[in-house]
């Protein structure tokens, strides 16, 4: 399992990481909430702090929640109620007070882990109102196999859309995947690209703006 921690306190991140991977799980560490927003992508858990170097680690969680599926154990040294409700609210799987015991630890992770659904593969090709993207050779074909030349930041745009044809997309969700961060100030350069990319496909109005969330590509 491949294991985030994100947590300040040294001492307690280097016991967490070494009796996870002790236990056969790849274990990456941070110790705040913007390095694990770009961290977390890779990973299929998140062992969460609340008390961050750099800020709270509720924002954290509600942030990442809205770019991340992967389960989020709240760890920390907080027992009171309002604590643990208002995490479960945000999107936490799973709340430990510390100190912690690592079998219990184990069996939460598994818990956590097991309730999430199995994602069906992507197509590898979508096709959709004459265009047709091929997801794994990165090409873009308009009628008549007119090709449709994207730079390879429009593409990763598009793809993300591609992989979830009719359906919505938040901003966050697309500036995460392609730019690697979903609040960095790669926002400007997102308006661009996405400009760029409706130029280019031969129905601008494939992809279709959801005022206040995000964008969808037609189906």
């Amino acid at each position: 399992m491949r294991v985030l921690i994100v947590e300040d306190d040294d001492s307690v991140a280097s016991a967490l990481a070494d009796a996870l991977r002790a236990t056969g799980h790849d274990v990456d560490r941070v110790d705040s909430g913007v390095d694990a927003l770009l961290r977390h992508h890779d990973r299929e858990v998140v062992l969460l702090d609340l008390g961050l170097r750099d800020g709270d680690g509720f924002e954290v969680l509600r942030k990442l929640r809205q770019v991340s599926r992967a389960p989020v154990l709240v760890v920390t040294a907080r027992s009171d109620e309002r604590s643990t409700v208002r995490a479960l609210h945000l999107g936490a799987d799973d709340y430990l007070v510390k100190p912690i015991r690592l079998r219990e630890l184990l069996a939460r992770i598994d818990a956590v882990t097991r309730r999430q659904p199995t994602a069906s593969p992507p197509d590898d090709v979508v096709a959709t109102h004459g265009l047709l993207i091929d997801l794994a050779a990165r090409t873009v074909t308009g009628a008549d196999d007119t090709p449709i030349s994207l730079t390879a930041k429009e593409f990763a745009l598009l793809a993300v859309l591609a992989r979830r044809v009719g359906t919505a997309v938040s901003r966050q969700q697309i500036l995460d995947e392609v730019w690697g961060d979903a609040f960095a100030a790669a926002s400007r350069s997102f308006d661009v690209h996405l400009t760029q990319v409706r130029a280019k496909l031969p129905v601008p109005e494939l992809i279709t703006t959801i005022r206040g969330f995000g964008y969808r590509l037609e189906a």
